[in-house]
């Protein structure tokens, strides 16, 4: 028997007591303090969240992007370790702050009663919060713009467990935590060597010895073509995206480097099967006598072809554009030992990355199923 099954059996053997949402914290929402007065923004120190600070820093936060002036503040900021719910546009998201702060009207603030503050671990509430999110999610008003409804949302049940099960159970999903942390870490620092070492080799300055040609003199670059009467088979259809479907035509059957059209335009693909592509993705032809196709690909993957964008919407890329490219043109033998290099670097890194990945991926599935498990709690009868 588990710790925390002996905590259960020991403090709460007939269920956990639920209560709504309103009985528990205070629900309030956030704010934006008016734009017009530079008072309230310059010289600012006190947190005011958004939404970005969650993609950027996580969901415990401490300090925000944004700073506001205390003129700003009407009347109280939130205090720490209450949590924001955005129930509006980004539906569910949620943080942990751990600071005094204020957050914009896009999010709920969750803080608990004076009263009921011993009751409730805040990282407790914090875990509990992912199912509160899910919940926000299936419970949405579209009317004109998607929100909560919040009428449902204060008369939320919410568990009480004691605060020992609440700490162990906190103790147990810090652990998942904490591990998918160090494995996503691994793994971004693994690209970035991998990353500098492509850079490095692929690096050349027009005071070597080296030839520079343009991209249109060592590749004609060419349009793809609409996909949708061809036949399925085993040949990849390419987007700006990756694969799209497999048909039985292709467009071209030598080696090619795809560039993106519009879209991602850093997302490039070196094939040496037949391929066929889509309108939004260019395929090249390539001189093979002063230029190896996956050299090309790895000095074109340097380059950050994403700032090259012509469009204020969805991003794109033209030919002209892209025949201006400046490429170095070692000579051959060279080339093949720094491809020769880059796919043994890249096979180890991929090697790494599809393991990384699979177990990150298996980690947070073992975190979801222990993250359910752990917070569905019996819940005890009311006494008649």
């Amino acid at each position: 028997m588990s710790k925390l099954e002996k905590l259960i059996n020991e403090l709460c053997p007939d269920g956990v007591e639920y209560e709504p949402l309103q009985d528990i914290f205070d629900i309030r929402n956030g704010y934006t303090p008016s734009k017009a007065k530079s008072e309230y923004w310059e010289n600012g120190t006190l947190p005011w969240f958004r939404m970005e600070d969650i993609r950027k820093n996580g969901r415990i936060l401490s300090d925000s992007i944004q700073h506001i002036s205390e003129t700003a503040v009407k009347g109280k900021l939130f205090p720490a370790n209450s949590i924001i719910m955005a129930t509006t546009a980004t539906i569910g998201e949620h943080a942990l702050l751990i600071a005094d702060s204020l957050a914009n009207q896009r999010f709920t603030f969750l803080t608990r009663k004076v009263n009921r503050e011993k009751e409730l671990d805040p990282k407790f509430v914090y875990y509990y919060c992912f199912i509160l999110g899910e919940w926000c999610r299936n419970n949405i008003n579209i009317s004109g713009f998607a929100s909560v409804d919040m009428t449902k949302f204060k008369k939320f049940e919410f568990p009480i467990p004691p605060i020992p099960i609440q700490q162990e159970i906190v103790r147990i999903l810090d652990k998942f935590t904490e591990l998918e942390a160090e494995l996503e870490a691994e793994l971004e620092a693994r690209v970035k060597q991998y990353e500098y070492y492509r850079d490095s080799l692929t690096k050349f300055y027009h005071n070597d010895d080296v030839e520079w040609k343009t991209l249109g003199e060592i590749a004609k670059i060419s349009n793809g073509k609409d996909h949708k009467s061809l036949t399925d088979g085993d040949i990849p259809v390419y987007g700006s995206g990756g694969i799209m479907r497999y048909v039985d035509s292709s467009i071209y059957a030598e080696e090619s480097v795809l560039i993106p059209r519009k879209g991602s335009l850093g997302n490039l693909f070196y094939v040496d099967n037949p391929f066929w592509t889509v309108d939004t993705i260019f395929y090249t032809k390539i001189n093979t006598a002063v230029m190896m196709p996956k050299f090309f690909y790895y000095y074109l993957t340097t380059q950050h072809l994403e700032e090259l964008n012509t469009a204020g919407g969805v991003p794109s890329l033209t030919k002209t554009i892209l025949d201006r490219i400046m490429v170095p043109c070692p000579p051959l033998s060279e080339q093949q030992k720094i491809v020769e290099k880059l796919d043994n670097f890249d096979a180890l890194v991929n090697d790494i990355k599809q393991g990384l990945p699979a177990e990150i991926k298996a980690r947070r599935k073992q975190y979801e199923y222990y993250c359910d498990k752990l917070l569905t709690f019996k819940e005890k009868e009311a006494v008649s």
